[in-house]
């Protein structure tokens, strides 16, 4: 089995891409696959380190206005268009799948114009332009939330099967998580992160959460800033004379172990990109959620949305955050252990935790044999 996996742009669409690759290797122990990105996007590294095979073609996102730009855009996506045939002649795959992203397009367009096996994988609530309009393309849709479903035409063409997620999310006990980062199972705790580069209106409104947690030495937290904001962020708590240097605190630069984290925290607080609320339902984990206000088409209000209606979590808007905003919600929700409990159940109903074995299993029935 010959199988062309391709998605860029960001680690959004990156990162699925990747597990899918690694799934069908998995299953398929004579498969072959080769991974299509653009030469100068974060894919070109990201998938050799993974030890997948990669070919590079041109081309970039669209301008969102109209200049000279769009033209120059326009026609390395023609170039894309070309390359991607050669590359297509010279693999000669079973099955194209895209997870999104501006090199999706030309991939599997030109795939499925040669009347090769295709398919995509949706991870936002709110689907992006390019798997929009390739949808009328190819022969299945997989989606990770049900509220995407209404904007594709064909919904005989679509499949729920959600987002991979790490295979250690959900499977560590609480105090096996609390014990690797050296915290108390027993204590609630608080698990914020931006991101690995952080979201500084986050780490901007946390100072407040912790002066006031101060006074609850029974609450943990785990406390990842990102690695752009670190400095910045301690800087701040020093000013403020914040001793953030606690047993029960880890003001952290980057969260490596966040499979424990996720164990034995019981509340959330962070953006809403796809890959992140996958994990936090795998993990049963209620949120606190604060959309990033740039992503492309608002997606991130999309995805916290869904869980907000499911009771699975709380949004904050960047707009309305302050720390004040952000220490009454956390402390309306850890004084209500009946509510956090209700939101943990809620999350746990929407996790996915077989969402890889379900995409293997489709891209195995849908390519060529």
């Amino acid at each position: 089995m010959r199988v062309i996996v391709t998605g860029g742009g960001t680690g959004g669409h990156i990162y699925p891409a990747l597990a899918i690759a690694k799934g069908i290797l998995a299953q398929q122990k004579n498969a072959k696959v080769l991974y299509i990105g653009t030469r100068e996007g974060m894919e070109a590294r990201l998938v050799p380190e993974a030890g997948i095979e990669f070919a590079g073609v041109s081309g970039q996102g669209l301008p969102r206005k109209l200049s000279l730009e769009t033209v120059k855009v326009g026609g390395k996506s023609i170039k894309a268009l070309w390359e991607t045939k050669q590359i297509l002649k010279k693999f000669k795959p079973d099955l194209v799948v895209g997870t999104g992203g501006y090199v999706s397009g030309p991939v599997v367009l030109t795939a499925a114009f040669f009347g090769i096996p295709t398919l995509l994988h949706e991870q936002n609530a709110l689907p992006g332009i390019t798997n929009k309009i390739l949808a009328r393309f190819v022969r299945k849709v997989l989606v990770t939330f049900p509220e995407s479903i209404p904007h594709f035409g064909a919904s005989r063409k679509i499949v729920l099967t959600g987002l991979p997620v790490r295979q250690e999310i959900g499977r560590i006990s609480r105090e096996e998580g609390a014990k690797s980062l050296g915290l108390d199972g027993q204590k609630p705790t608080l698990l914020v992160t931006g991101g690995s580069r952080g979201a500084r209106s986050i780490n901007q409104a946390m100072p407040f959460v912790l002066k006031e947690l101060a006074n609850h030495p029974e609450i943990q937290v785990i406390w990842a800033t990102g690695k752009a904001t670190y400095q910045e962020t301690l800087k701040n708590l020093n000013d403020l004379g914040i001793q953030w240097e606690r047993k029960n605190w880890l003001v952290l630069e980057y969260l490596k172990d966040m499979p424990q984290a996720l164990a034995c925290a019981d509340l959330f607080v962070g953006r809403a990109g796809a890959t992140t609320l996958a994990e936090i339902m795998v993990a049963g984990k209620p949120g606190i959620l604060i959309p990033y206000p740039f992503a492309a088409e608002n997606h991130q209000e999309y995805n916290a949305r869904a869980l907000e209606k499911k009771g699975a979590a709380w949004v904050i808007l960047d707009k309305d955050l302050t720390g004040e905003a952000l220490w009454q919600s956390v402390k309306a929700l850890i004084d209500n252990p009946e509510k956090l409990k209700k939101m943990a159940e809620a999350s746990q109903k929407l996790g996915q935790p077989e969402a890889l074995s379900k995409i293997v299993e489709v891209c195995l029935e849908t390519a060529w044999q």
